[in-house]
């Protein structure tokens, strides 16, 4: 099965990577538009109980900008998907989505664009310990 994302496995707790997501996204461009609190939304709606995980709705406007100019429809995989899940030995996962294995594939020009975001999303996720 293809990989359909980035992933770091951190020594930071789960507060402190949620803490932290935003200021490196930032140093590459991005900001945070959304955030869910998924364990908290599962047990509102459905009583159900579940790790520390929260979704981060991501996006970094300049690429964005150029995303929806070559491809108007591209805005249904928007925005990027960051997400901070506790492992089980409770330290912090981050995962976001590889655009090469969702935007990339859906219209041959933005095959560049997509590894731009990648890279920039590699790095912000690097600059986690």
């Amino acid at each position: 099965m293809p990989e359909f994302r980035i992933q770091k496995r951190t020594q930071l707790t789960f507060d402190e990577a949620v803490a932290r997501l935003p200021d490196v996204l930032k140093a590459e461009g991005f900001g945070v538009l959304t955030q869910i609190d998924v364990q908290a939304t599962l047990k509102e709606k459905i009583g159900a109980d579940f790790r520390r995980y929260r979704i981060f709705g991501a996006c970094n406007p300049k690429l964005a900008f150029r995303a929806l100019s070559t491809e108007l429809e591209v805005g249904v995989m928007m925005p990027c998907n960051v997400v901070v899940f506790e492992g089980d030995d409770g330290k912090a996962v981050v995962s976001a989505i590889d655009p090469m294995a969702t935007i990339a594939s859906t219209h041959p020009g933005l095959n560049v664009l997509a590894g731009e975001v990648k890279f920039a999303l590699q790095r912000a996720l690097s600059a986690i310990p």
